[in-house]
Order: C-alpha cells, then sequence, then structure tokens
C-alpha cells in the first residue's frame, strides 16, 4: 500500500499499432566493436538474403585508415587468400583486407512476441518484428586461402608429367548399380545434415540495395513505422477484452511445440506440463518420479482436477505396490530400447524389474542377490531397478521408498482389488519365465507382517486400544512413580526441563483412546509429527523411553536455531510447515518421530534465544490463530542486531508502518544515519 503511494502514475500514454510493415521488418543486431570503430564509420557494399531460410549475408568496407588497423596484418591477408595475381575472381582487389562479410542467423525461433516500438508526441506505436537476426562475421575466405594452398601443393606434386605418359596409364574399372532406395533409407538421408545442408545451398541469394541512415528512401520507409490512421477501425486489434489482448500478447506457438519434445526426460517446466492432456502430465511425472503417493499426485495435478479420471489414466502408465503408484516399465524401457549398461533388450528389462516390483507387492525388503540370480542380469540394471522404488540399508538390503498409504487403500478398494488381479497374472508370467521356487513365492511370515499394516475398522481400533491401556495403566503408573522419587533424589545442581517430562498422567478415558496399532509407522494423534492440540505436551502413546527424551531435546533444538538463522522471523504455522518438511527429509525411526506438540516446539524457540513479537493486527484479520503468533530471532550475533531490535519494536506497536517512519525511527535509536541499502538489507 505504501509502495503503491509513493510511486503515482505520472502520464498516460496511447498505443497504436502499426501494420504497413507487418511480415517485412526485421532487427539485425551487429557484433560490439571499438568506440573508435563504430559501424557509422563503415560502408555497407553490398547485402543480398535467402528469404526461406532468412539468412543475410552484409559486405562492409573497413576503414583502413583508421589508427586501429593493422595494415600489415591486412596485408598479409589478403596475399594468403588471393595470391600474389589480381584478377575479377579476388576477395581483395586492393592488395588489402579492405572490408568484411558479416553472416546471419536467427536469434529467436518464435518473434511473434517483440515489436519495434515508436515513440513520437505523446504516442507509441508498434509494429510486429519478423524475424530477429544476429549477424556474425564470416570466414569463408580463410576456406578460399587453404583451397588454393592445397592447389598449389598439388600443382607441385604432379611435375611435367606430359599427357602422352598420363594416355598410356591403363586403369581397372568397376562398375557397380545401386539399389533401389528403402522408404526407410530414404528418410534417413532426407534427415541427414548433409542433406539439409545441400537444400540450403540450392536456395539462390537475393542481392538487395542498402540505403544509409539519412538517405531520401530510408527517411519515407521509417514513416511507416506510425500507424497510418488512428481510428477504431485501425486499431481494432486493441479493442478486445482481457484475456482476448493476452492471447494476442502471448499466442501458443505451434512451431515452439513441433520443435520442443513432448515428454522431457531430465527438465519438467509445470507451466508447460498443465497445457498437455491429463494423461501426458501424468505419463510425464511418473516417468520422472517413478514412485509417487495419490495424494501428491493430486497436488502436483493443480486444483480442480477430478480424480475419477486420474484414477483412469494413472492405472495405463502405473502400478499400485503398497499402496502407491510406481511407474510400469514399459514406460521407462520402451520398445526397441536396450539397457545402457549391458545391452540386453527392453523386453528382458521390463520382466526383470516386474520381478523387483511383485517382490515389493510381498515384502518391504528385497535382497539385490536375489534378485540378480533369478533374473539373471548384470548388477547395474538390478540396481537401477532398485534405486527406482527402495532405498538401501546397511546390512538389511533395499527397503521400499515410501510407507504403506493406508489412506487410499481404505478409500479405493475396487482399485486395489483390480490391481491385485493383475499382480496375480503378472505373477503367474514369471513364474514360467523364471521357474521360481516356493519359497520366491511365499515370504516369511515376520517379514510379511512388516511389510504391510494389518486393515482393521475404526471400532476394532478402539476396542484394541482400551484393552490395551487396561492392561498398561497400572505398569505404567508404577513406571511414573519410580521416575518421580528419583528426580527427587537427584542432586540439586541437576536440573531438568520440565518441558522434556513426555509421561501422561490422567485416568482412563472412554471418550478419549489410546491408539495402539500393529503397525509401527501409524502416527496416533499425530500430523506430520506434530500434536494437533497445542496445549499437549505428550509424545507418541504418552511415553517416551529412557535417554531418548534428550536426543529429541537436541535435535528439536538444532533444528530451530538454524531454521531462525535463515529466516530471522516466523509465525507459528509457518515453523510448524517447516518442522514438517524437515520431518519429511528424515529417515524412517528418526528421534523426532516420536511426536513433538506445539508447546514443545514453542518453548524450545524461546530457548534458543528467540521472542514473541506481539504485533497488533486488527481484530477483523481472517488470520488463524497459529498466524498471528510471531517469533523473531533477537540476537543474531552480526552487526543489525540494534536494528533488527528497533525494527521489532515498532512492529509491536503497529503492524503496518510506512518506510520513511522505520528509517527516521532507526536514525534516532541508533545515531546514525542509514542509507537506502541499509535499511533494505535490515528490512529483508
Amino acid at each position: 500500500m505504501a509502495n503503491e503511494e509513493d510511486d503515482p502514475i505520472i502520464q498516460e500514454i496511447d498505443v497504436f499499432l502499426a501494420r504497413s510493415l507487418l511480415e517485412k521488418l526485421y532487427l539485425f543486431q551487429y557484433p560490439i566493436r571499438p568506440a573508435s570503430m563504430t559501424y557509422d564509420d563503415v560502408t555497407h557494399l553490398s547485402a543480398k538474403i535467402k528469404p526461406k531460410q532468412q539468412k543475410v549475408e552484409l559486405e562492409m568496407a573497413i576503414d583502413t585508415l583508421n589508427p586501429n588497423y593493422c595494415r600489415s596484418k591486412g596485408e598479409q591477408i589478403a596475399l594468403n587468400v588471393d595470391g600474389t595475381c589480381t584478377d575479377e575472381t579476388s576477395t581483395y582487389s586492393s592488395k588489402l583486407m579492405d572490408k568484411q562479410t558479416f553472416c546471419s542467423s536467427q536469434a529467436a525461433s518464435n518473434v511473434s512476441r517483440y515489436a519495434a516500438a515508436v515513440y513520437k508526441k505523446g504516442e507509441l506505436h508498434l509494429t510486429p518484428l519478423h524475424g530477429i537476426l544476429q549477424l556474425r562475421p564470416s570466414f569463408t575466405y580463410l576456406d578460399k586461402a587453404d583451397a588454393k594452398h592445397r592447389e598449389r601443393e598439388a600443382a607441385n606434386e604432379g611435375g611435367d608429367s606430359s599427357q602422352d605418359e598420363a594416355e598410356d596409364d591403363v586403369k581397372q574399372i568397376t562398375v557397380r548399380f545401386s539399389r533401389p532406395e528403402t522408404e526407410q533409407a530414404r528418410q534417413r538421408r532426407v534427415q541427414s545434415y548433409e542433406f539439409l545442408q545441400k537444400r540450403q545451398a540450392e536456395e539462390h541469394w537475393v542481392h538487395l540495395h542498402y540505403y544509409g541512415l539519412k538517405d531520401s528512401r530510408s527517411e519515407h520507409e521509417r514513416q511507416y513505422l506510425f500507424s497510418q490512421g488512428h481510428g477504431f477501425a485501425e486499431n481494432t486489434e486493441l479493442i478486445k477484452s482481457p484475456s482476448e489482448y493476452l492471447m494476442m500478447l502471448m499466442p501458443p506457438s505451434t512451431e515452439e511445440e513441433n520443435d520442443k519434445p513432448m515428454a522431457p526426460s531430465n527438465v519438467l517446466s509445470m507451466a508447460q506440463l498443465r497445457t498437455l492432456p491429463l494423461a501426458d502430465q501424468i505419463k510425464i511425472l511418473m516417468k520422472n518420479v517413478k514412485v509417487m503417493p495419490f495424494a501428491n499426485l493430486m497436488s502436483l495435478l493443480g486444483s480442480g482436477t477430478d480424480s475419477t479420471a486420474v484414477l483412469r489414466c494413472i492405472q495405463q502408465v502405473a502400478m499400485l505396490v503398497q499402496g502407491n503408484w510406481v511407474v510400469k516399465s514399459d514406460v521407462l524401457y520402451p520398445k526397441d530400447t536396450s539397457s545402457p549398461h549391458s545391452g540386453v533388450p527392453a523386453e528382458v528389462l521390463c520382466r526383470g524389474r516386474d520381478f523387483v516390483m511383485w517382490k515389493f507387492t510381498q515384502d518391504r525388503w528385497v535382497v539385490r542377490k536375489e534378485v540378480a540370480v533369478v533374473t539373471k542380469l548384470c548388477p547395474e540394471d538390478v540396481k537401477d531397478f532398485l534405486e527406482h522404488m527402495s532405498v538401501a540399508r546397511i546390512n538389511k538390503g533395499w527397503e521400499f521408498m515410501l510407507p504403506y498409504d493406508e489412506d487410499f487403500v481404505k478409500k479405493h478398494p475396487d482399485i486395489v482389488q483390480r490391481q491385485h488381479m493383475l499382480w496375480m497374472g503378472i505373477q503367474a508370467k514369471l513364474e514360467k519365465v523364471y521357474n521360481l521356487l516356493k519359497e520366491h513365492l511365499t515370504p516369511k511370515k515376520q517379514e510379511a507382517q512388516s511389510a504391510r499394516p494389518l486393515l482393521v475398522s475404526g471400532e476394532q481400533r478402539v476396542t484394541m486400544a482400551k484393552a490395551k491401556v487396561k492392561q498398561n495403566y497400572g505398569q505404567l503408573e508404577k513406571e511414573f512413580q519410580k521416575q518421580k522419587a528419583e528426580m527427587k533424589s537427584n542432586d540439586t545442581s541437576a536440573k531438568m526441563d520440565v518441558s522434556n517430562i513426555c509421561i501422561k498422567e490422567e485416568p482412563v478415558s472412554d471418550e478419549e483412546p489410546m491408539d495402539t496399532s500393529a503397525y509401527k509407522g501409524m502416527n496416533n494423534g499425530i500430523v506430520n509429527g506434530l500434536h494437533a492440540e497445542e496445549d499437549s505436551t505428550d509424545s507418541l502413546n504418552g511415553h517416551l523411553p529412557g535417554g531418548c527424551v534428550d536426543r529429541v531435546a537436541q535435535e528439536l533444538k538444532a533444528f530451530v536455531s538454524s531454521t531462525f538463522k535463515k529466516q530471522f522471523v516466523l509465525t507459528l504455522s509457518e515453523l510448524k510447515r517447516l518442522f514438517n518438511l524437515h520431518l519429511a527429509s528424515l529417515p524412517p525411526g528418526h528421534t523426532l518421530f516420536s511426536g513433538i506438540s506445539d508447546k514443545m516446539l514453542q518453548d524450545m524457540v524461546l530457548d534458543t534465544g528467540c521472542k514473541q513479537i506481539l504485533v497488533p493486527f486488527p481484530p477483523q484479520t481472517a488470520a488463524s490463530p497459529d498466524e498471528l503468533k510471531v517469533y523473531a530471532l533477537w540476537e543474531a550475533g552480526d552487526t543489525y542486531d540494534q536494528h533488527r531490535q528497533v525494527l521489532l519494536e515498532i512492529f509491536s506497536k503497529n503492524y503496518r508502518v510506512r518506510r520513511n517512519v522505520i528509517q527516521n525511527q532507526l536514525s534516532q535509536e541508533c545515531g546514525e544515519d542509514l542509507n537506502k541499502q541499509e535499511v533494505d538489507r535490515v528490512l529483508k
């Protein structure tokens, strides 16, 4: 708001579209030359163009009298190119390099967004450009010098052999007839570089006449840059709705779509991706990511995308493994391709990767050696398969990289059943191809239980939780009393932070039963590792083992310190979001997954030297309570600590402050005048 008030509109300019030079106007970009030898000093001797290729050649005279011109080198170049004799075919008739040729190349394939503008008497006239050409020096005269040098050497080697001696030499000639050219061979020949160069060379040059800057013809043509009529009939293109006007400014380019690959394998632009059909979007995403939960896929496709259509498309390019979608093998290894490591055809690679995917449907762990023995593929190919969908664990094997997506399995049982039937068919094919034994088909019980959690209903989970709480309540009470007695007997110097006590002392309640599912990966009452209740200081299941409390506090303190050293000021909502992202990057089983409440997070922020800034937001604000809690790093140990503290005190009195007020207050409190750059640095 303050920036808009300080930057008023001072003038409105009418814009006109000139059409007289439409599809005729080109922009030439000349190379940079020394200030002592600008293009005003040179004369255009000749110009020619190939219209189809939009290729231009300009021949310009060089000022040989300029003090920057080296006359000896000019004479040497002319001697190398033309030799000692001069005739009509000589490049430099004056025996001095007195001219230079510039050849053009296209600077951009699509110039429909560019225009030349002329400003005159409060009016801006735009003429669309038909091409942008960059002119670079042409060194074809060096090729001519090399050709003459080779001719002279060949003449010297030939000697004085007479014509009679040449006629006496009889050589045997073998006559061959070429085979009829196939369609594939013809297409390869047409697309070859040599053929394209030949076609470009066949186009004839069209000679042009050059007019100088101050020539009367140039002045006449320059008038066409102005719109000939200012009426509405001449400028109907500018009388459009906003959406139509934007479409005219940025039209969809069919040339770029044809030139660029439809499915880039290494670089993705989300803006370009969302212009493709839904099926192509999903295929490109899965081909690049390879393993993805359905929720993440929906977030990448953007709001408003129909989940039913996404489910229909995802089944064409991916298979369901442990509730997550893994890209199909034939998408990664299309037909008629081969392995970059061993040269094995795509069909064999697809079978081997399908075996790895099928193993992960049976178990969370896969042993690389077992896969290599069954598939008989090279270690590099097997490693590629495993890296697509799993993570290596030391002395354990390869673990599937994503946790079991129970939410998707519960919401879409029909999809799960259909995918199960597909895997049954793939299993039958693998049994025939690899002659799988019984131990390959049946996973161990313990491993099978760790592979997928038990799917139970909500009522069963509540009943199990109540029974578990009743069984363990007495034992937990005794352990709590024992720990309490040990704490009292400790030395008074060994202080313990009360916020780190994670034992929840409360009676058994039928309204809030404790969830003790058999699956270890399910966080009871935790949203991405953070408790939803603000005042709760309890960890998962209300208890942490001894020694874990200190590790959790250390890890949490390290995260908070590093975050505030980068951000300086954060709301509680933003801090929780960053913490959830931090949790997502941690390996499974990390200590921070034990559960961190909002109160523990806020207490740790205050313990690390930060302060809560009570910003007086307006009462009618729509922000959430977490967004109204603002924390700031009070002392960072740099030269701007004092300025930052003054700025935070200013915002504790008003949530919106003008820039000049901030600059005056900083100058008064700190006793020094700060320039604009220093104020910007403090504000940033």
